[in-house]
């Protein structure tokens, strides 16, 4: 790793934010939140509970929740709540969320792509009348860039969905404000950079630091595997440049998604790296390995 500043060194930015994270829920929230509200200002709050949160009335509970757990309540920390879109959500709960004021965006979850996405969306055409309402009212879509169907290989699945649903979404939505998540391959990293304006990506601290050998040379290591996969050197490498390009179409997203034990050292482990006690720190490493300190805030 290059050495851009001496050691000691003292870096001073503006608290930043995480435009991708989860805070599940119940008792396990005010662990995840104190670790969170000590490095963000603001976090996006992922919507994938059980059951989702598919309304503004979920929504609201959701946020108060999180407001309850704060260890710190005069710490200034702003979750930003989002709905889980699915095949029925209507321009009229758009609107409704819109209004509150503290729901800021609407997840697209592909049905089946990741954890807890089983009422996600089927096809994009039957969320057509709600994006029209987010276009309208200005509400943010944050997308989980991947098909589900099981023909298509899982390393292959971003490209697809750049293909089948990204291309469509942006000809029909030239209004709309859309962001593909934790992106994971060279494709997607040039696809966003020559994208128009209303197109912008998130890409997390674990894609940027490590490639698929991490999770499978030497055994299966489960607290690798995360959703995208992660990919080739190649792809590590587009995605650490786009990172540290100053371009303003890519910004921190971390999808910090703690699990149990139990649930990731299994036979079958869960998808998702917990990062949040340490996500500042590791975009900071980037940063550092690329000389490119001057921009990381």
């Amino acid at each position: 790793m290059s050495s851009s500043v001496p050691e000691g060194t003292k870096l001073t930015i503006t608290m930043p934010d995480d435009f991708h994270h989860h805070f599940r829920d119940g008792d396990k929230t005010k662990n995840v939140l104190a670790q969170a509200s000590e490095r963000f200002a603001r976090c996006i709050a992922m919507p994938n509970l059980k059951p989702p949160v598919t309304n503004t009335a979920l929504a609201t509970e959701y946020y108060n929740h999180l407001m309850e757990n704060l260890p710190n309540k005069d710490c200034g920390f702003q979750p930003l709540m989002t709905l889980y879109l699915t095949d029925n959500t209507t321009p009229e709960e758009i609107k409704k969320a819109k209004s509150t004021g503290f729901i800021h965006a609407a997840k697209y979850y592909p049905a089946g792509a990741t954890t807890n996405s089983d009422f996600g969306v089927t096809s994009l055409d039957k969320v057509y009348p709600a994006l029209r309402a987010m276009e309208e009212v200005g509400m943010v879509l944050c997308i989980h860039s991947e098909v589900s169907r099981e023909e298509i290989d899982i390393f292959d699945r971003e490209g697809v969905f750049i293909q089948e649903v990204m291309m469509p979404l942006l000809r029909d939505f030239g209004k709309l404000k859309i962001v593909m998540e934790h992106i994971s391959t060279a494709e997607a990293v040039e696809f966003v950079k020559n994208g128009p304006p209303n197109l912008a990506a998130t890409i997390t601290a674990h894609h940027l630091m490590y490639n698929r050998n991490a999770l499978l040379v030497g055994g299966v290591k489960p607290h690798f595997y995360c959703l995208p996969i992660l990919k080739r050197e190649t792809h590590r490498l587009a995605l650490v440049q786009a990172a540290t390009s100053g371009s303003p179409k890519f910004f921190a997203g971390t999808d910090s998604a703690p699990h149990t034990t139990s649930s990731k050292e299994s036979a079958c482990g869960c998808a998702g790296v917990y990062t949040a006690h340490a996500a500042v720190e590791f975009y900071t490493e980037i940063f550092e390995s690329e000389d490119k300190l001057d921009l990381l805030e």
